[in-house]
């Protein structure tokens, strides 16, 4: 009987194939699946012929299957709704990415007003010191020393009760 060797991925104890005694890697899906992975992408590293292979297929794939992804659109309407649903979600973040360290300011007075930035993707916004939105200016309307504050009620119609006295 052969020696047990242990599995390169998950570690655990195998029997090698006979034809194969210098087998490192078990037959488990996901530990042939990485072994897969691993050695495609040490050849497309290494070998140029390879890789110009692996541009080439989908290319051809795609020449002799012209309308596929229309067709696919077609019979899967969920799909489009949820990659649009998607896209729309990149392009916020895209948008919110250019945003996140944007420090650019022409001529900014102090104020003494802070803004806050409420919602869910408030969170994504670390660091931006730049926010469009709406801002609304009201300036205090003092009364004069003196003067007393009174209910419009108690004030005869027609008669402005700063201009009295």
């Amino acid at each position: 009987m052969s020696a047990t060797h242990r599995c390169r991925y998950c570690q655990q104890p195998f029997q090698p194939s006979p034809y194969r005694p210098q087998q490192t890697v078990c037959s488990q899906a996901d530990c042939q699946r990485r072994r897969r992975s691993e050695y495609h992408r040490q050849r497309l590293q290494t070998d140029s012929e390879y890789r110009q292979v692996c541009l080439d297929s989908p290319r051809k794939w795609r020449a002799r299957h012209p309308d596929y992804w229309q067709h696919y659109r077609e019979t899967h309407p969920e799909v489009v709704t949820a990659n649009r649903r998607k896209q729309w979600q990149r392009d916020q973040a895209r948008r919110l990415a250019h945003l996140a360290n944007n420090h650019l300011a022409f001529d900014l007075k102090r104020s003494a007003a802070e803004v806050y930035w409420i919602g869910p993707r408030a969170g994504d916004l670390a660091n931006n010191n730049v926010a469009s939105g709406q801002v609304f200016v009201l300036e205090a309307v003092l009364r004069q020393a003196g003067t007393p504050m009174s209910s419009c009620k108690q004030q005869p119609s027609g008669v402005n009760p700063l201009s009295v006295g």
